[in-house]
């Protein structure tokens, strides 16, 4: 899934998901797909710039951003900071959404360093780094290197242990038979613009069995700002909006395509397939 996924009228090609983009109910995609960001990307990042001059109008906006914490007592526990700069091109398609509601509602992951989560949690269990949501239109997770974070499951609230200084990718799979749209926020931020989150904004756009990979809040239309788990006073939250009262909380949205059943394949029509016979006869006899 890594790689420049182009732009095509059939709007997605071999292995790339591609992104919604533009005006309305159009979207857009990189490692996966993205709906245009209505209030701008995190980078400004506009068509016809240049590689290297969406690279800088990224790192000038972190510079321009970014600021002192607010002077406050430290807050235990971690946060979501602004990482190195990685590679993630992408590309925009058009998407237009079925409902202006979720499917299945939103999904949230907390997450904590290990005595944070012990203090959030009283009885917990460990859980699959990959989990089901969206009424099982997808399934998604968090990863720490090349394996999934550490998961637990608590009074039905879904937790992942990190520690400070590490970096982490955000996952969801398309279990699908069609195009999802999926809007993602990490503490209260949309992950394409640096802002605050909403379920109106657009998305990532992920073809039917395709995995997206989120590396980080996107600066360009080629980069990303890799997500760090940090201190509190040292997250993007507060160091661009001055606010830490959404720290901690990843959140996911999903949106089906309209006039697209996403289970166009039934079981039945599975079995179907199967019971499709090569050679044929016609009812009654051999054919003529």
């Amino acid at each position: 899934m890594n790689g420049m996924a182009r732009w095509s009228r059939d709007y997605w090609l071999w292995g790339c998901v591609l992104v919604v983009v533009g005006l309305g109910l159009n979207a857009c995609a990189p490692v996966g797909s993205y709906a245009p960001p209505s209030t701008g990307m995190a980078g400004e990042a506009a068509a016809g710039r240049s590689a290297s001059a969406r690279k800088a109008a990224g790192r000038a906006m972190a510079d321009s951003t970014l600021r002192a914490p607010v002077p406050s007592p430290e807050r235990p526990g971690l946060g979501t900071g602004w990482g190195d700069e990685r590679n993630s091109p992408t590309n925009y398609t058009s998407f237009r959404r079925a409902s202006s509601r979720p499917a299945g509602g939103v999904a949230t992951i907390y997450y904590n360093d290990r005595e944070g989560i012990d203090a959030m949690t009283g009885r917990k269990s460990t859980a699959r780094g990959m989990q089901s949501a969206a009424g099982g239109l997808v399934e998604w997770g968090v990863k720490t290197g090349f394996s999934h974070a550490t998961n637990y499951d608590s009074g039905g609230r879904r937790f992942v242990a990190g520690r400070k200084g590490q970096r982490y990718t955000l996952v969801v799979r398309n279990l699908a038979k069609s195009r999802l749209e999926v809007v993602l926020s990490v503490d209260g931020l949309d992950v394409l613009d640096g802002r605050a989150a909403s379920t109106r904004k657009r998305g990532y756009i992920i073809a039917p069995g395709q995995t997206l990979e989120v590396e980080g809040w996107r600066t360009s239309t080629d980069t990303v700002a890799a997500f760090e788990f940090s201190s509190v006073s040292g997250s993007y939250a507060n160091l661009r909006h001055g606010d830490t009262r959404n720290v901690g909380v990843i959140g996911l949205a999903v949106f089906t395509e309209k006039g697209v059943d996403p289970w166009t394949w039934t079981r039945r029509e599975v079995d179907r397939r199967y019971g499709a016979s090569p050679f044929a006869e016609p009812p009654g006899g051999l054919a003529r």
